[in-house]
């Protein structure tokens, strides 16, 4: 894997409709549920339609009453989210009691926004002005040999001006067969580099691939982010965002999951185009394994068997910065992830806490307003790691001692927190991301 599109940058809301009757079971349904539940989404069935969320009443029921669905793992009580996807006790009430009485359908249907869009690659979706869709225009087959593999995909683009992007995500017909997806999007200017020249995908397990074939068109990176299940898509703020350039490629790292049984997949992305000049150029950055402070974890990032590891990482923030968005990120060993700064008057911003942590159920956590963290601060990240018999997402058995690498396949282990922000301005902190 070429591991320099993870290293600095890993890195969302899904379009869902919005229906005039705020707050019924329905609305609730396609705001929580189909995002993720739909024929192109990483959960087990679709719930894109009324027939398919009739047909899982009972499913349903139980899944709301247990509180198991939708998977929510922050602390809300530590820090609180404006994409938080949890029911709260009036959204289950009003979920259950439609149930009980017959599931009617309130509405014309749930539609699925989340679909692959049949839109021409590299080209303006001519249903929506505000929206650029890239996509590939063949099939990956995807070995069922029950591997993780690595492999990296180009798609080139070319449009006869800049645009102004406030949004963006990761478009998958099939993204149950992905453990998870980098990507970035280059600016190829010179005319005689021809960017759909050359191989469409280069496997990394290949001995016969050149790995090295991508690098003359990733000079000018315009900006890098990523996909893992169950995350949704980026956006930000009016006049929020980054430059699309007239030309170049997006480079994607996809890391397959293991699968039994041979399957394929297409993907792309969707761009949201703002409505008017990028003002605040927003950033991301990767703190952690990978990523700025990996050689200042401590202890030594050594996950020793039969115990439970604890670890800190602590950085000086040099410049002040309002954050937009958190991802923290662990593997199957992960229980519990904390992150927080403090500030040079020893007051603790919060920015999450996962008490339970569950591979399973990641997300990219959007704040509630624009958080300022001040020059000067410590950013402290805290994580445990249950490398024991009990936890019962251990790969090894016996477990085994986990050494550092640069190998980010789910049997090896990951301390990571990614930050989208943009450079603090005055009065950024009463500006609201609902």
């Amino acid at each position: 894997m070429n591991r320099k599109f993870f290293s600095l940058f890993f890195a969302f809301i899904i379009s869902v409709p919005v229906f005039s009757q705020q707050g019924s079971a329905i609305s609730i349904i396609v705001n929580k549920c189909t995002p993720c539940h739909n024929k192109s989404g990483d959960a087990p069935f679709s719930l894109a339609t009324y027939p398919e969320v009739k047909k899982r009443l009972n499913t349903i029921k139980t899944v709301v009453e247990t509180g198991y669905m939708p998977p929510w793992k922050a602390d809300n009580n530590y820090c609180s989210y404006s994409n938080d996807k949890s029911l709260n006790a009036e959204e289950k009430k009003s979920i259950l009691d439609w149930i009980a009485n017959g599931a009617k359908n309130e509405q014309a249907g749930i539609k699925n926004t989340n679909a692959l869009s049949p839109a021409k690659s590299a080209s303006v979706s001519k249903a929506d002005s505000n929206t650029i869709i890239i996509k590939s225009d063949f099939r990956y087959g995807v070995k069922g040999d029950n591997t993780e593999r690595f492999v990296l995909f180009k798609l080139p683009f070319e449009y006869d001006r800049e645009y102004d992007i406030d949004g963006i995500e990761f478009l998958s017909d099939n993204k149950r067969v992905v453990h998870h997806v980098n990507y970035g999007v280059f600016s190829v200017n010179e005319p005689h580099i021809d960017i759909k020249a050359g191989s469409k995908f280069i496997e990394t397990d290949n001995s016969n691939s050149n790995q090295a074939e991508y690098d003359p068109l990733t000079g000018r990176p315009m900006y890098y982010t990523g996909w893992i299940p169950g995350s949704s898509g980026e956006k930000y703020l009016q006049n929020f965002g980054w430059v699309m350039p007239k030309r170049g490629v997006i480079i994607f790292t996809v890391h397959f999951s293991a699968i039994p049984v041979d399957e394929s997949f297409e993907f792309g992305i969707r761009l949201h185009v703002g409505n008017g000049p990028i003002q605040r150029k927003i950033k991301i950055i990767s703190f952690g394994s990978g990523g700025v402070g990996e050689r200042d974890i401590t202890p030594d990032f050594v996950i020793q068997p039969d115990k439970l590891n604890s670890f800190e990482l602590k950085m000086l923030t040099k410049s002040s910065q309002s954050v937009m968005y958190v991802w923290p990120h662990m593997h199957l060993l992960g229980k519990a992830f904390k992150a927080y700064a403090v500030t040079p008057k020893k007051d603790t911003i919060r920015l999450i806490s996962i008490p339970q942590w569950d591979y399973r159920w990641q997300e990219l956590y959007r704040m509630k307003q624009l958080t300022y963290i001040p020059a000067g601060s410590i950013l402290v990240m805290e994580g445990i790691y249950d490398n024991t018999q009990n936890n019962p997402l251990n790969p090894n058995n016996p477990p085994q001692t986990i050494l550092p690498t640069k190998n980010m396949e789910s049997t090896k282990e990951m301390f990571t927190l990614l930050m989208i922000y943009v450079p603090y301005k005055p009065g950024d902190e009463n500006i609201k991301l609902d």
